[in-house]
């Protein structure tokens, strides 16, 4: 039977002056760099229809924000929203969300829109399609974050060249996934997956950060191709080389928080993996492809509770921060970010909940899976999702179908570091988003 695949681009940049999303400091919007785009690939077999949209967003907004969306996306095309896998790239230069800031609310409400516009076209370009798939390599662009430092201490982004530093504290997962749809009377279209975290611009200008470098790179060095991205598990790496040699540092200077940005650098990144993207395209494994599937499982974790001392504490740094008094915090760089963090992660949980309702999200074309996760996950929750048994392959996407903060590795919340000082889940929320990961997979075989 085969399927049908259809490519969809809407731009969706807001008005000067929004709130910019993903720090802990205010910022608004002054100018933009390059568009913000919404991406949808609609896949169809049968009365099947699978709908997978890629968002130039740091997170978009809570799991209810995205369930929204995700049933006007489904109603407009005619699908269930279990077929709906809705991605934010996580770009650190994109619109804030809040209800409480009219802009943001505003934004909020006509996306919706555009992202059901988007899918809507996508389905209307359907065409018939052969899948192949393949992996490449990506090097010396994303590093562990995380490092141990000589006096025992785990920091997370602790600075370029910091003589303290003793050893990085995790692994990173250079491998590029390529899905490639060659369509008879249409473009091709191909489906990248890397994990990185796009925070690489930084300041107040809107920009889909490296993701936007790599889809127009890749879609000018491919005569008729379309690209479209999703994000891995990204929760623990990122775009700092913190012993950096050569030319390493062309394109970067040092930000706030510890953290050297560049907006060349982001087009260093988009180049390299775009680079990986051109080793594949030509040599990807054809497959037969005859079913899609879309699931949506809830998994039940716990909350990562405040005790009453630790409260305390947080309402004087809280308090502190949103008075504009960081330099009274004993903290500076990324170190202030991280007590900021948790101050603010301790206030939100002061009054429960216990458990939190998240959102496993599975797309399967074929031989292929794609499993989504609402929020930030390490890059060992990825590598153990990757190892599900009886895939060709198998594709983590992190902020997909919600957005929840951060999936730390258990050993983490004994070392510390920003990611699980911040997170609103207690240990062992990583090994139960595998456990329940794995098992959905294998009950979609």
């Amino acid at each position: 039977m085969g399927i049908l695949a259809g490519f969809a681009r809407t731009d969706i940049t807001p008005l000067l002056g929004i709130g910019i999303s993903g720090y802990y400091v205010p910022r608004a919007a002054k100018g933009v760099l390059d568009s913000l785009e919404a991406n949808a690939l609609a896949l169809g077999c049968g009365d099947n229809i699978l709908v997978f949209i890629s968002v130039d967003n740091c997170g978009l907004a809570p799991t209810c924000v995205y369930d929204r969306y995700r049933k006007r996306v489904a109603a407009a095309v005619g699908t269930s929203p279990d077929s709906v896998f809705l991605s934010a790239t996580h770009t650190h230069t994109s619109p804030a969300w809040g209800e409480e800031d009219p802009a943001s609310a505003a934004y909020t409400d006509w996306l919706e829109m555009r992202i059901a516009d988007t899918a809507v076209m996508a389905a209307a370009d359907m065409k018939p399609a052969r899948m192949g798939y393949g992996t490449a390599y990506a090097p010396h662009v994303a590093f562990v974050r995380r490092f141990r430092m000589r006096d025992g201490s785990i920091r997370t982004n602790p600075g370029i060249n910091n003589p303290q530093i003793a050893a990085p504290v995790g692994t990173v997962d250079e491998r590029v996934h390529v899905l490639r749809f060659e369509r008879t009377g249409g473009a091709d279209i191909v489906l990248v997956h890397f994990g990185n975290h796009p925070d690489v611009v930084g300041g107040e200008f809107l920009s889909a950060d490296w993701p936007g470098f790599l889809r127009r790179r890749v879609e000018k060095a491919l005569d008729h191709t379309k690209c479209i991205f999703f994000n891995g598990a990204q929760g623990d790496v990122n775009h700092v080389n913190v012993s950096p040699t050569n030319g390493d540092m062309n394109d970067l200077t040092p930000d706030f928080d510890d953290v050297v940005r560049g907006y060349g650098h982001a087009r260093h990144i988009g180049n390299v993996v775009a680079g990986a993207v051109l080793q594949i395209f030509d040599k990807v494994c054809w497959t037969e492809t005859d079913r899609l599937a879309g699931k949506i499982l809830r998994v039940e974790v716990p909350s990562n509770l405040p005790t009453a001392e630790e409260l305390e504490r947080a309402r004087v740094y809280a308090a502190l921060h949103r008075e504009g008094k960081d330099s009274e915090i004993p903290f500076r760089g990324m170190e202030l970010t991280t007590v900021v963090a948790e101050a603010e992660r301790m206030l939100r949980l002061e009054h429960g909940p216990a458990s939190f309702c998240m959102p496993l999200s599975a797309a399967v074309i074929g031989e292929v899976a794609l499993i989504g996760l609402p929020g930030e996950p390490f890059t060992g929750i990825g590598q153990a999702l990757k190892k599900a048994p009886g895939w060709k392959m198998v594709l983590p996407c992190c902020i997909t179908n919600g957005y929840e903060g951060y999936f730390p590795m258990k050993d983490a919340y004994d070392e510390g570091g920003y990611e699980a000082r911040s997170s609103v889940y207690a240990a062992g929320v990583a090994e139960k988003l595998i456990e329940e990961g794995l098992l959905l997979l294998d009950g979609m075989r």
